[in-house]
């Protein structure tokens, strides 16, 4: 989808890479490589926002070792304020239940309704682990966890890239992103749901098991859930509608589609698809949550949108020289040019190829 920017040159961030920093880069990725995959094996994978944001930030300073080191804390200053935000909705969304008992038998009605024709009355999600779960762990499980796992790195990396790339793409990401988010906090006060697997231990359906971090066992990497694990057993079971794991996805593939080959748009588009496979399969969300989260996806696209141009228009109208970046020499009235030749109309620009 076009993403709407100010009419002015993109701001790159940082100062230039060093002659030598190819060979300097290598060697702090490779130190980067080891540190990560020891935390991760010891202390798990970094699914909490703040844990998350530490290591991005440590791989860009190592993607850019031979800059100065106030282009790695103008990352920081950026940055902090959405971990600090992130840190609020995740507690917040906590609180959401209120002490009321979280809606469940509505959207088992919607899924028998949408796809109980396939899967002979069943829920989908009974039906998925019906066929496919088992007490051992097979190959497909451990896709499942890779999958769940990437919603909690996949939106934070690729918002770290446009921030190396082009700040100003990234702060009309991140517009976006928070704009999702809060919509999504919103929905969980409004109507809390539970999921599949709060169903199956509530016996509202047969006993659904929540197996989206069990993959990792199969590979010897026990601890790799570890801040999952906790994170997932501190979580209030209310946050099922609509499913942000899968809004995520969308919201990151649609972001950069514009900018990508179409000949690779099926690969990027099979993302949100594997997560809605992910999602179903392991207990967490009903198909009716996945449908309701695109559907938030789009609504986040179109108000944002239309959000920035009204308030192009206004800085147009307001300040013309907000508008050019420059400041206008005071000139008479009937000797200065008209607005249309000072003022240059917002567009919708779309992201060139990288």
């Amino acid at each position: 989808m076009p993403v709407v920017t100010d009419p002015q040159p993109p701001a790159q961030t940082g100062a230039p890479s060093a002659p030598d920093g190819g060979r300097r880069r290598v060697v702090a990725m490779t130190i980067w490589g080891v540190a990560f995959v020891a935390a991760w094996l010891v202390i798990g994978l970094p699914t909490d926002p703040a844990y998350a944001f530490v290591w991005i930030w440590a791989a860009t300073i190592a993607w850019h070792s031979a800059r100065p080191w106030r282009s790695h804390l103008r990352f920081a200053r950026d940055w902090i304020p959405v971990v600090v935000l992130l840190a609020v909705y995740t507690i917040s969304r906590g609180f959401a239940a209120n002490g009321a008992t979280p809606h469940a038998m509505e959207m088992i009605v919607v899924d028998r309704f949408l796809l109980g024709w396939a899967t002979g009355g069943e829920v989908p999600t009974v039906w998925l682990q019906e066929h496919l779960y088992r007490p051992e762990v097979h190959w497909w499980d451990v896709l499942v966890s890779w999958v769940y796992f990437s919603h909690f790195v996949a939106t934070f990396a690729a918002a770290a890239v446009l921030w190396m790339r082009d700040r100003s793409r990234w702060a009309a990401y991140m517009r976006r992103w928070g704009f999702l988010c809060a919509a999504g906090l919103a929905t969980y006060f409004a109507y809390p749901a539970a999921p599949p697997w709060w169903a199956g231990q509530n016996g509202l359906l047969t006993e659904v098991a929540r197996i989206s971090t069990r993959g990792w066992k199969e590979m010897g990497m026990h601890g790799a859930g570890n801040v999952l694990n906790a994170g997932q057993i501190a979580s209030n079971p209310v946050a099922a509608m609509p499913s942000l794991h899968t809004a995520f996805a969308l919201f990151v593939v649609l972001y950069f589609l514009p900018s990508v080959r179409k000949r690779w748009w099926p690969l990027l588009l099979s993302y949100p698809l594997a997560m809605t496979f992910t999602l179903v399969y392991s207990g967490e969300h009903y198909v009716i949550d996945v449908l309701v989260g695109w559907v938030y996806v789009g609504l986040t696209f179109l108000v944002v949108n239309l959000a920035e141009r009204g308030w192009a228009a206004w800085r147009a109208r307001r300040t013309p020289e907000a508008a050019t970046g420059e400041r206008q020499s005071p000139v008479p009235a009937q000797a200065g040019p008209s607005p249309q030749e000072t003022v240059p109309a917002a567009t919708d620009a779309v992201p060139a190829e990288h």
